[in-house]
């Protein structure tokens, strides 16, 4: 397999816009201000209109219908703002099928917001800093995997042969039969789109969350965990879903009870007509 046509092939991608390279610039520092980003979304109209849309999806459920991106940022936060920003910034990327990873239309950018939305919820609950980059690192963590789905369908009984014969993980297998895999090529996209460096880590090793367990940074945990709770729940499982290593270290790092757990998937659950229309609002359908 050519490793250069594959790298090659991030130029393919739908490159960052200069208004989300200027977002991910604001939410990437920790002391960022609502007016920064209300002042950068404003004078671009595309941007503005999606945020506006899906700021008034049922997902966020609010009662007064928001008007202008200031009045998003006052109903909804920093936070939140950001996250949909994201969603409208990245989804053009997502949403074609991923055959190779057994991924239909859509699946793919179903299962990155999903994921997200939940890394969000949790890392809300153990009150962490710098949410939106946390957000964006979870929903951008498989973006690899838009440029490999072409080449694991052509080498996908190689891969699946190596899984089961040398019990080797998915990762392992694809790096051995493509000669990259797709949390180390999405790390070189996050790279060429000059994310933080945080950020290229997290995506570099969602798969493998050891290498960055480090002092009190719980991003890596968090977004391990939401992914986790996707499989659980049957969202995104595809080709590969279970052919990975599971971290009990990990969850332990989270101290997260049982009941916080089941309430964190009930409530998602609970709002998932409501995360449907977000998804498809935010997919462009």
């Amino acid at each position: 397999m050519d490793l250069d046509i594959i790298i090659q092939k991030i130029d393919s991608l739908s490159p960052v816009s200069v208004t989300g390279s200027k977002v991910m610039d604001i939410i990437a520092n920790p002391d960022s201000s609502l007016t920064e980003i209300v002042d950068v979304i404003k004078y671009d109209q595309g941007l503005t209109a999606n945020l506006l849309r899906l700021c008034n999806s049922a997902y966020f459920g609010l009662r007064t219908k928001v008007v202008s991106t200031r009045q998003a940022v006052a109903y909804l936060g920093l936070n939140k703002v950001a996250s949909v920003v994201m969603m409208a910034s990245f989804s053009k990327n997502f949403t074609s099928a991923q055959k190779g990873y057994d991924l239909n239309e859509g699946e793919l950018w179903k299962y990155s917001v999903s994921s997200a939305l939940i890394a969000q919820s949790l890392a809300e609950k153990r009150h962490l800093d710098n949410i939106p980059c946390l957000f964006t690192s979870a929903l951008l963590k498989d973006i690899g995997k838009v440029i490999l789905g072409t080449h694991i369908k052509d080498a996908f009984q190689k891969i699946i042969l190596s899984v089961q014969k040398d019990k080797l993980t998915f990762l392992e297998a694809e790096k051995e039969i493509l000669g990259i895999d797709h949390a180390e090529l999405g790390a070189m996209v996050a790279e060429k789109w000059q994310f933080s460096p945080e950020m290229v880590s997290v995506i570099r090793n969602h798969h493998n969350p050891l290498k960055i367990l480090m002092g009190d940074d719980l991003s890596i945990s968090v977004i391990y965990l939401a992914d986790t709770i996707c499989m659980m729940i049957g969202i995104g499982g595809g080709a590969d879903g279970l052919a990975y290593k599971y971290y009990q270290e990990v969850m332990d790092r989270l101290n997260f009870t049982e009941v916080e757990l089941q309430k964190t998937i009930a409530d998602f659950w609970e709002k998932n007509k409501a995360v449907e229309e977000l998804i498809n609002m935010s997919g462009g359908r």
